[in-house]
């Protein structure tokens, strides 16, 4: 079995060691874009371009599925990604958990990118899932920035601003950016107050991995062989993992390089 995922940078890192204990077993084909990143601020047509041309240089290694590890990526370029790839490829999207964070009451943050927040494709998540449950949107400048390159005082820099804009009553707090899975804890510890129940974090890291499997008719096997091999591709080339993945959890859980197979 082998899964491929994509995104500019390692935002990818949360939903691939999601694969990786969900299947140690899997080979992964990680395909980035260091030559055209950040995806953010591109127009539509020019990051589906780019996507296009990272999903493609994925799908040369004949993966199983393909999971978009960006929200921003499956916004602008999953019609087309689809349209390019499928039936033989599945592709995978990722989308904000705001339904399941919805489904358990209380009053809900999302931190997005500034171009996410208060754009028509969360306000229509938010409509269509959490329809009466009060709802703020946090714009968190910088902090995919920050998070892509490992930059500490930055990270916290941007952690303290958009815990400052989060209502002191949220319960529950969607991480509507791959990046912002990697330093979760972070932004518990700054968004928990005192004598408050546990904040409540929804990634979509875990769902989608086990989507993936899904979609190519497999079960997870966490005790499997830990034998799969591990590939990156930086804008098509074939390299090394960025040296700041390994500043994460998520990025040392992978394996050395391996020639693809």
């Amino acid at each position: 079995m082998k899964i491929a995922l994509m995104d500019s940078g390692i935002g990818l890192l949360a939903a691939t060691a999601a694969v990786r204990r969900l299947r140690p077993d899997a080979d992964l084909v990680l395909s980035l874009d260091p030559d055209g990143m950040p995806w953010g601020p591109r127009t539509p047509e020019d990051l589906t371009s780019r996507a296009l041309a990272v999903a493609e240089a994925a799908a040369a290694h004949r993966p199983d599925a393909l999971i978009v590890g960006c929200n921003t990526a499956t916004v602008h370029a999953l019609p087309t990604l689809r349209a390019r790839l499928e039936p033989a490829i599945p592709v995978i999207g990722t989308v904000p958990a705001i339904k399941p964070a919805a489904a358990g009451g209380g009053r809900i943050a999302i931190w997005a990118t500034p171009a996410t927040t208060g754009s028509p494709y969360q306000r229509g998540l938010i409509e269509e899932f959490a329809d009466g449950v009060p709802v703020t949107e946090v714009p968190c400048w910088g902090l995919a920035e920050a998070v892509e390159h490992a930059d500490e005082a930055a990270i916290d820099a941007a952690v303290a601003v958009a815990a400052a804009l989060t209502p002191d009553d949220v319960t529950t707090v969607v991480l509507g950016c791959t990046h912002y899975e990697l330093v979760a804890e972070r932004i518990r510890a700054a968004v928990q107050r005192p004598d408050a129940p546990p904040l409540v974090l929804h990634g979509s890291a875990g769902a989608v991995a086990a989507q993936a499997l899904r979609r190519i008719g497999e079960e997870p096997a966490p005790g499997a062989p830990a034998d799969g091999t591990l590939t990156v591709l930086l804008s098509g080339r074939e390299g090394e993992l960025p040296v700041p993945a390994l500043n994460y959890a998520e990025g040392r859980l992978l394996p050395a390089v391996t020639p693809a197979r």
